[in-house]
């Protein structure tokens, strides 16, 4: 019984660590001076795939001088034209801009 006790009480604080909400964890999100920083970062470093890197960097990181979290927006078209404005990258098509923007949406109301 001491046992079972004692290993839920050393177990139950790392199992709620490796399962918490990745809400919270803003403050420890890498903050970038642009959201092009951010893109290049992920999508050219990194190697994520477009959609993912403009996704992450809408949700994860805190973009600009004010450390702004959600720069992309309260809409599909409010991030549309924050990311079509500010990615700095000529290659990126607008249906990628549609399509990751629809899964920030979806994934930001999470």
């Amino acid at each position: 019984m001491r046992f079972a006790l004692l290993s839920a009480l050393f177990c139950l604080p790392l199992f709620h660590a490796g399962c918490g909400d990745d809400k919270n964890n803003d403050a420890d999100a890498e903050p970038f001076d642009t959201y092009a920083d951010c893109y290049d970062d992920h999508a050219n470093e990194e190697s994520l795939p477009v959609d993912q890197a403009i996704v992450v960097c809408c949700i994860d990181h805190p973009i600009g001088p004010d450390d702004a979290n959600i720069v992309c927006g309260e809409t599909q078209q409010d991030c549309e034209d924050y990311v079509d404005a500010n990615i700095g990258d000529d290659t990126v098509t607008e249906g990628e801009i549609t399509t990751a923007c629809a899964d920030y949406i979806s994934q930001r109301s999470m």
